[in-house]
């Protein structure tokens, strides 16, 4: 073996790793110079809905550039504990303060409600709800019942009043509601019951407010239930319906028979000696 071509060769190694690895620093040292030192920034390693909380299976630390780091990023995990989306944050995002917030009132039903719109409730049971399967997001149209004669049957119509109404919240659990559950968090943030999925008993509906007056008065002047009836969300067609009355629901081969019927019955009456239509 030629060891003073060995010896040459390592010589011509050492000096080649000593080039490649002062070439690398000078690289280092001019991309620091124009960017700035490396710093650690937290990202969302998944895409994060609004509203959504966020944990550590959700963020990442990463390094970047100081010069590419973005104004108000965090830079530890634990900084983002038990915060919530304010906005959406797609996967790869840094996460900054103005893109979180803490469980509060900016993240209650009011956020929710669309600007010119009203958040109202009304008591339901499994007849009027569709059997509680009713979910936050899902939209309904509303069916009253009307008598406008103090009992006259003729005259009791059923109306469908509303169509195409977004459900805001079943009981306490709101659209975009927090999940909490399985989560760990402070007794602060527990005790406020930002989200349970519980059976309900009210739910809240987004009106104008000019629906909000019809349902008010729906509910305080008429005796008669009201029906909540779930339509498909992509459905936003809205159907001239004109009210129902007990002739449609017989239908015309016995219109003839109750219209004579009524005309006896409430013959005395201003109305009976009509019969209706």
């Amino acid at each position: 073996m030629n060891t003073r071509a060995f010896t040459l060769a390592l010589i011509i190694a050492a000096l080649a790793m000593f080039m490649v690895y002062t070439y690398v620093e000078d690289q280092k040292s001019s991309i620091i110079k124009t960017y700035g030192t490396p710093v650690s920034v937290v990202v969302a390693k998944k895409d994060i809905q609004e509203l959504e909380l966020i944990d550590e299976s959700k963020i990442a630390i990463i390094t970047v550039p100081k010069t590419f780091a973005q104004p108000g990023s965090f830079n530890e995990i634990k900084d983002l504990e038990n915060t919530v989306a304010s906005v959406p944050i797609i996967k790869g995002e840094q996460i900054t303060k103005t893109r979180v917030t803490f469980p509060g009132a900016k993240t209650g039903l009011a956020r929710q409600v669309s600007v010119g719109k009203r958040a109202f409730a009304l008591q339901v049971t499994e007849k009027e709800a569709v059997s509680r399967l009713l979910k936050p997001g899902d939209r309904v149209d509303i069916i009253a019942g009307f008598d406008i004669s103090s009992g006259i049957k003729y005259m009791q119509k059923t109306k469908t009043v509303l169509q195409d109404v977004l459900v805001l919240s079943t009981g306490t659990s709101m659209t975009n509601s927090i999940p909490i559950s399985g989560v760990e968090t402070p007794k602060v943030i527990r005790v406020m019951n930002l989200n349970t999925y519980q059976p309900y008993n009210t739910i809240t509906l987004e009106l104008d407010p000019y629906q909000v007056q019809k349902m008010v008065y729906i509910t305080t002047f008429t005796a008669y239930p009201y029906y909540l009836s779930l339509r498909n969300n992509n459905d936003k067609k809205m159907i001239p319906i004109r009210s129902t009355d007990v002739y449609d629901v017989l239908g015309e081969e016995d219109r003839a028979e109750a219209k004579q019927f009524f005309s006896e019955k409430y013959k005395n009456s201003s109305l009976g000696g009509r019969g209706g239509k």
